[in-house]
Formats: structure tokens, C-alpha cells, sequence
């Protein structure tokens, strides 16, 4: 494995990284920062409950609700694979809705590019087959569309606008491996120079990047290399969506509910800071923690959010990833396994880069989108099997959906 797709790996890390009640997210959820007369505070957080950070106590969905109706952005984080995380962002967002009906949803799962397609599903044009199809979603996202489904639903029925808050991959992979100047003078207008300097942001990621079990080649001289380039990315993501967060909900005056990994939002130092520097308009943060089963519950500092709602551990997510990556060459119509898995269901099963997919249960598949939306209808203990070419013989690789033992499930299953 190079450098190369290590880094892309740990970037969905840092944004997926709050799902996992251990010792590694202890750290993260207990940094003195933010907040300057909430950070040397901590409070305890049960399943089940919500915590105002303020106060350092529970306090009633309701109120909380209540408490937000002067705030022009609010900004739910998420663990993408986690459905209990996605359910109380749909809770939240019916509920702004009926205090306010001026209101619009920010999504971190889009870039600007696809904001034609959320239009039509926002005033209900699109059915559900179509908008998956159309936004391409299994290519421009890969979570299981069944996460945010409710999220969706509660948009059309109440035709609530959507705007995509991200930028196409390649153009924060540039920063990652470049840097901000490399970008054309087009490419630095769709994205604005990202702020490095903020200790606190970086801090923040440091401890993220060094709790996490890294790879034997991230370790070494190239340590400190690595993780600037990972830096320079997630500071140029929080810079981007704040930027497009800000200029969308102007379009109508519109309050915003924000949908991003909570690697964007912890401590109100990513894409929520970045955003008020610029226009000082109230808001408030929503973020989620994983009680595990064995504890009671879990001990945060009350600067990690204005809200803490605690979720109770899952055994396993509810969908599975399926671990496998896709790539077409020109002139060739059968799909290509990009890489050999190294994670999902797909881990430890008959796939090796360059594979041809000659079928799957014995149909062709020769577009991402299909075969992606195809494998997201499976669920735990079914079996697909794959005929492949390989080195010029046909061989069989059986993917078996096997659930993770309880306990073990890594940061990067729901990678499709």
C-alpha cells in the first residue's frame, strides 16, 4: 500500500472516527480546547440522553429545539455509517422545520456540481430509484443509500431546499499532495485559500491522526510529512462547505441544518468556526457519541458541542460495506477491481487488483452506479458470487456477508 491511498483512508477516519466507543475516542472527546470557559469542564454522557454543554446537564429534546430558534445554522454531525446518528439528524430537521419553515439542508455528500439533481428531488420530481441513478450516488458518496433515506424523505415531503456543500474529490486531493497554490486561478475560486494556523483545529486533528492504528508505512520520516497533507485537506473541506454553507443559505434567507462528519464540527472549530469568522450569525452544534454496552456512560469535554446526544453502541452497522473499489478503462466494458480490499466484507475474500468482473450472480454489469446500487440490496449472511478473469482464466471470488464479531468493527466497514 502506498502513501498514496493511505492518506485517503484516513481521511474518512478523521471524519468517521466519533462512531467507536474505545480508548482512542476517550482522548479525542476530552481535549482541553474550544470553548474558553467550557473546556476544563467535562460532563457525563449517558445512551439515551441529551446534554446541553452549557449547563453540563440533560435537558429535554424540546428545549433544546427551543433553544435553537434564534441560531441561523445548526449543525448536526454524523458517523456515516451509524443509522442512529442519521435518525436524530431527521428528528432535528422535522422538528426546525415546524418551528420554522424557512428552512434548507447543507449536505457534506454533495459537490456543487450535482446541486441540479438535489433541486429536482427537493420539489419532489425524482423518485427514489431516479435520484439515486441520476446523483449517481453509489459513485459521489458510497454510504448505503438506507442510511439517509428518512433524511431524504423529510426533505421532499416538505420540500425543503438541499444544497450540495463540497467540491469534486480531485480538487482537495491537489491540496492533499500540493498544496492550496497548485490549484489553476478557476480551481482557487471554487475553493478558497484554507486557514492552517488555528493551534487549536490542528490539535485537534493531531489527536485524531495519532490515536488512530496506522499502517507500518505511515510510520517514520514521513510521519509529520503525511500528516500536513492530510491537514491541508481537512482544513480545505471545513473552508469550502463553510463558504458554500454561507452562500447557499443567502440564496433565500434561509435558516441551514448542516449534515457533516463530526471531524468537521467538534469543538466548533471546523467547518462551524470557519463559517462564523466570516459572517457572525448564531448557531449551535449537535454531535453524537457512542456509549459503549459495558459503561454507563462516557465522559466528554463540555467544549466538544453544545449538545452531546449519547447513542447507544450498535453490535455492527446496519448495512454492510462491501470493501470493493471499481474502476472502467476506455475500450473495455467489464468493470476492474480497482485495488485488493482491505476492508468490508470483501477483506478476506477471492479479489485481487485488476480482476475482470466478468458477472455477478451471472448478470454483466459494465457501470459503477449499477453494480454498487445492485450490492447495496444484500444484507448480513447472503452471498454473492462473482465470476472474474484473472491472469486469463476464469476464476470465482464469493462474497459472503459476514457479520463482524461484536466489538471489532473497524472505522472503515461502511467504505464501500
Amino acid at each position: 500500500m502506498n502513501f498514496k491511498k493511505i492518506s485517503v483512508v484516513f481521511i474518512f477516519v478523521i471524519v468517521t472516527f466519533m462512531l467507536f466507543g474505545d480508548e482512542k475516542v476517550d482522548k479525542t472527546l476530552l481535549l482541553k480546547i474550544g470553548d474558553k470557559n467550557l473546556k476544563e469542564k467535562t460532563m457525563a454522557v449517558s445512551a439515551g440522553k441529551i446534554y446541553s454543554a452549557r449547563d453540563g446537564k440533560s435537558i429535554l429534546f424540546s428545549k433544546m429545539i427551543k433553544e435553537m430558534e434564534k441560531s441561523r445554522f445548526v449543525y448536526v454531525g454524523e458517523t456515516h455509517n451509524s443509522l442512529p446518528m442519521h435518525q436524530v439528524q431527521a428528528k432535528i430537521i422535522q422538528a426546525l422545520y415546524e418551528q420554522d419553515k424557512n428552512l434548507c439542508i447543507g449536505l457534506e455528500m454533495f459537490p456543487i456540481t450535482q446541486q441540479d439533481v438535489l433541486n429536482k428531488w427537493s420539489l419532489g420530481i425524482l423518485s427514489q430509484d431516479e435520484f439515486i441513478r441520476e446523483s449517481r450516488w453509489y459513485v459521489t458518496w458510497n454510504y448505503n443509500f438506507g442510511y439517509y433515506q428518512k433524511i431524504f424523505c423529510t426533505a421532499k415531503h416538505n420540500k425543503i431546499p438541499v444544497y450540495a456543500l463540497n467540491v469534486p474529490r480531485a480538487l482537495i486531493t491537489k491540496i492533499r499532495m500540493k498544496g492550496w497554490e497548485a490549484l489553476s486561478e478557476e480551481e482557487k475560486k471554487i475553493v478558497p485559500r484554507p486557514d492552517l494556523s488555528h493551534e487549536e483545529h490542528r490539535m485537534l486533528i493531531r489527536t485524531i491522526f495519532e490515536s488512530t492504528e496506522l499502517p507500518p508505512q505511515m510510520k517514520g520520516r514521513g510521519l509529520d510529512m503525511m500528516f500536513e497533507g492530510l491537514y491541508r485537506a481537512q482544513s480545505a473541506w471545513d473552508e469550502v462547505m463553510a463558504s458554500n454553507a454561507l452562500r447557499s443559505s443567502e440564496i433565500k434567507d434561509k435558516r441551514m441544518v448542516i449534515l457533516a462528519g463530526s471531524g468537521h464540527l467538534l469543538y466548533n472549530l471546523g467547518i462551524n468556526r470557519r463559517a462564523y469568522e466570516k459572517i457572525r450569525l448564531p448557531f449551535k452544534t449537535v454531535i453524537c457519541v457512542v456509549v459503549p454496552k459495558e459503561k454507563e456512560s462516557v465522559h466528554v469535554s463540555r467544549s466538544l458541542a453544545n449538545y452531546v446526544w449519547g447513542i447507544e453502541e450498535e453490535d455492527k452497522p446496519i448495512f454492510p460495506s462491501i470493501g470493493l473499489r471499481f474502476k472502467k478503462f476506455d475500450g473495455l466494458e467489464n468493470l476492474v477491481i480497482e485495488r485488493k480490499p482491505i476492508n468490508g466484507v470483501s477483506k478476506n475474500a477471492n479479489f485481487e487488483k485488476g480482476d475482470v468482473i466478468l458477472s455477478v450472480d451471472r448478470e454483466k454489469f459494465t457501470d459503477i452506479n449499477e453494480l454498487r446500487i445492485y450490492l447495496s440490496g444484500f444484507t448480513w449472511n447472503d452471498e454473492v458470487r462473482f465470476c472474474l478473469l484473472r491472469s486469463a482464466k476464469e476464476i470465482e471470488g464469493l462474497l459472503k456477508f459476514v457479520p463482524p464479531k461484536t466489538g471489532s468493527t473497524s472505522i472503515e466497514t461502511n467504505r464501500i
